[in-house]
């Protein structure tokens, strides 16, 4: 369902969207195209983006330190 909505807004607002794209691929972001729409809706709704920002940041440690666990035990 995501998809659909995101092939959506895309088509409503390609240049913005693949401009604010091209941006996160620039700054190295890591985000792709759909994490990128979502972090866009949920500041829309009034999310603060430094405090998402430090979530994300969070995720991926806890990820990578799940994955380096892993590798460790087998």
């Amino acid at each position: 369902m995501f998809k659909i909505i995101l092939y959506i807004l895309m088509a409503e607002f390609p240049v913005a969207t693949r401009v604010l794209f091209e941006i996160s691929r620039i700054l190295n972001t890591g985000l792709d195209m759909e994490t990128l729409s979502i972090c866009v809706r949920l500041c829309e709704q009034g999310i603060n983006p430094e405090a998402l920002s430090s979530v994300i940041k969070e995720l991926r440690k806890a990820t990578e330190a799940l994955k380096a666990a892993e590798n460790m035990t087998g």
